[in-house]
């Protein structure tokens, strides 16, 4: 199987929810520092009844670097494990992913005032996927597990991974890839929910 046969079929499910996002974010980063400030996830603002808040916040970034980090992260996912879900499951991943991300803010980081970015979410996305693709790669989707738990395990040890704060321009919010990763999981559980058979 060639490089883009392999490239289409790892983005076959995730495509258009790839596509949207990047789209989407790549508008909002168009649209300068007002659109950001007035889409972040912001406490006072939700306080505030500004709800959107709660998903554009995953869509605005901190700059281009920041961006293209997330889209570059994105489009990675997307081909390692795009293929293991539907495009309508994606979705309902990204939805977990975000909720999860959401309530835990609110109710585990009270002091968070403001977070921007994709990075929790991609965290959920990658866990999912591999969780789904486990039966058919065992030892890809283990090793993708495995880097994910260890990665979460040093940065709320020790703090962000070296560098990343310099490469995305700004403080990162590792509870968010804590609280996304789990969002994965709770996404393939209600998945595996839906799919299961109801006796008559």
């Amino acid at each position: 199987m060639g490089l883009r046969q392999m490239t289409q079929t790892a983005l076959s499910g995730a495509f258009w929810p790839t596509l949207v996002i990047i789209v989407v974010s790549g508008l909002t980063l168009l649209a300068g520092e007002s659109a950001r400030l007035a889409l972040r996830y912001e406490r006072a603002g939700i306080e505030a009844l500004e709800l959107y808040r709660l998903l554009s916040g995953h869509l605005v970034h901190l700059g281009a670097g920041h961006f293209l980090l997330n889209a570059a992260g994105l489009l990675l996912v997307a081909f390692l494990v795009g293929a293991g879900l539907s495009a309508a499951a994606w979705w309902l991943v990204l939805g977990a992913s975000i909720a999860t991300i959401d309530l835990a803010f609110w109710f585990l980081n009270p002091t968070l005032i403001w977070y921007v970015g994709l990075s929790g979410v991609l965290h959920g996305m990658l866990v999912a996927g591999a969780l789904v693709l486990f039966k058919q790669r065992p030892l890809e989707s283990g090793v993708i597990v495995g880097l994910v738990v260890a990665k979460l395990a040093y940065e709320q040890l020790l703090g962000p991974l070296p560098g990343s704060e310099t490469t995305s321009g700004g403080l990162v919010v590792i509870d968010a890839h804590l609280y996304g990763a789990i969002g994965g999981v709770l996404g393939v559980l209600i998945l595996a929910g839906l799919r299961r058979p109801t006796s008559v």
